[in-house]
């Protein structure tokens, strides 16, 4: 039924996953940042829908970043005649990862924002310092993770 081309074609996407997140910066802050909106997600009582909203939210802007990496190699020290042509495309990949982000970021202030659940996760990590000692190492470690440099072209 699959033959070997097929299963293959999963080695080069993930390949591909491995290769952004080791050289693309935009998509470890990416990754920090869905590890926390996933970490606080959990104060809320989202429906399964609203997961879904979040998941493919999360997947739809790492998916347009890489697409965005890939543009950005493919016009990268274009020739002199199409040098202009190279800033618009790319400019413009950037530009849909800017739209598409400003919208899910839209829709996590309307998910997330609600000043009582806020309030519960302030009060929660006032009374458990353990909790802001965690949360402080996990910044830590993301920050680390997104600044190591890993042979970025970003």
């Amino acid at each position: 039924m699959f033959n070997h081309s097929f299963f293959k074609s999963f080695v080069y996407a993930f390949n591909g996953i491995h290769s952004a997140v080791k050289q693309e910066r935009n998509i470890r802050i990416h990754l920090v940042v869905a590890t926390f909106v996933m970490w606080f997600s959990q104060y809320y009582n989202f429906t399964k829908s609203q997961y879904a909203v979040i998941i493919l939210s999360v997947a739809g802007v790492i998916s347009l970043e890489m697409v965005n990496s890939a543009i950005e190699r493919c016009v990268y020290k274009p020739s002199a005649e199409k040098y202009m042509m190279a800033g618009v495309v790319k400019d413009m990949a950037a530009g849909a990862v800017l739209v598409y982000s400003i919208g899910v970021a839209i829709c996590g202030i309307i998910m997330f924002w609600d000043p009582d659940v806020l309030t519960e996760i302030f009060n929660r990590y006032a009374q458990q310092p353990l909790r802001i000692v965690l949360l402080l190492v996990t910044m830590s470690l993301g920050y680390i993770f997104i600044t190591k440099k890993r042979g970025e072209t970003t």
